[in-house]
């Protein structure tokens, strides 16, 4: 009896100093900035999660705050099998910061407020969504239809609900049924923000993707690799794979391009939105890494705003009929290219004009140079 109680007490004395790092550590996430965080994902690395809490991190775990409410989150997998990072979601007041509790446990069910899928029913298309937008992207069985497109397309939304299955399964999203519609036209243009080669002063479309890989499919991230079919672009044979993921209560999705090609050093690049006819608003600021576009008025439809940040320097940002075009400095090949491209609807109410849109891409490119301090205390 006395070794059985011996060996208890031993095991107790091993397991305090996690029992003790969980009891008192904490997840603090900091906004040094004077501007408001709204709904915003801060990231903190799975592998400093599981070093700080190693006798929750393989279970199942809540987080909660100080007054003891459960926030969701998402573990982020990015194609692993393994977690990548831990998502979680957080509006925060200028200069403020938030402590979180991790605490052993089953979290509550997460409401999906994004989502992204392959869409076989309408020619190969690549749908993706959040609670404030949604787009798709054309694939190859497109190819050939007079209704054929190459860029990017978006749909203007007035809900917070995901509704790409519910709109695919109507076939009527050209008209606005309350949620919101589809009637953005691509054509062969790169649409709302696409990437494609640029050289000799022509834009070298990438046509439509072959192929499609799902990373993670939310609740809160969503995100997923198109692979696009070597395509000739000046006499140099180039492929291209894009990483795109979009954020819940976000309006913009992050794009991550690869282009790979040989027998060259690099090869310049452009991103563009279409133009739409006469009137409208632009903001081409170069310094910033910033175009926008807030198109003209239709008074069927209302008014779509599309912009673009980059996170590197740019070459130039020019009207270059019939879009607006922003020139990379040149990639070497397989270097990625990251930039954020989305949309916003004024009939949504969140943005209702060309002032409010080109504020919220400035205080966005504001916010990725400055992001949320996550850190374990």
């Amino acid at each position: 009896m006395k070794r059985t109680k011996n060996c208890r007490l031993a095991f107790l004395f091993l397991l305090l100093p996690s029992l003790m790092v969980s009891a008192q550590t904490s997840i603090r996430i900091t906004n040094s900035t004077a501007d408001k965080r709204l709904e915003e994902l801060a990231e903190l690395p799975y592998s400093t999660f599981i070093a700080a809490y190693p006798a929750i991190a393989k279970q199942s775990f809540r987080l909660v705050t100080e007054s003891g409410k459960e926030i969701p989150y998402q573990l982020e997998y990015n194609g692993q099998t393994e977690p990548r990072s831990i998502l979680i979601p957080v509006t925060l007041a200028a200069n403020a910061s938030l402590r979180i509790y991790v605490k052993a446990g089953k979290p509550a069910p997460v409401k999906p407020r994004s989502f992204a899928r392959y869409v076989p029913e309408r020619y190969d298309d690549f749908a993706w969504e959040n609670d404030k937008v949604a787009f798709r992207v054309y694939g190859k069985a497109l190819e050939g239809r007079k209704d054929n497109a190459y860029g990017m397309d978006v749909w203007s939304k007035r809900t917070s609900e995901l509704i790409i299955d519910k709109w695919y399964k109507s076939g009527d999203y050209h008209k606005d049924h309350g949620e919101g519609m589809d009637y953005y036209s691509v054509g062969f243009t790169l649409g709302a923000g696409d990437i494609a080669p640029y050289v000799n002063d022509s834009i070298y479309f990438t046509h439509n993707y072959s192929n499609w890989e799902l990373l993670d499919n939310g609740p809160l991230r969503s995100s997923f690799r198109l692979t696009y079919p070597a395509r000739n672009v000046a006499g140099t044979m180039v492929t291209v794979t894009k990483i795109i993921r979009i954020d819940a209560g976000s309006q913009l999705s992050r794009v991550e391009a690869f282009f790979r090609f040989e027998g060259k050093d690099s090869l310049p690049l452009a991103v563009g939105i279409v133009k739409r006819g006469p009137g409208g608003a632009s903001l081409l600021q170069e310094d910033k890494g910033i175009m926008g576009y807030w198109e003209p008025e239709s008074p069927l439809n209302g008014v779509t705003g599309i912009g673009t940040i980059f996170t590197s320097q740019v070459k130039s940002m020019n009207l270059l009929k019939p879009h607006l075009l922003t020139l990379t400095a040149k990639q070497a090949s397989g270097e990625p290219f990251i930039y954020y491209t989305g949309a916003a609807w004024n009939r949504a109410g969140l943005i209702r004009s060309d002032n409010d849109w080109f504020a919220y891409l400035r205080q966005y490119a504001g916010q990725l140079k400055q992001p949320l301090r996550v850190e374990i205390r």
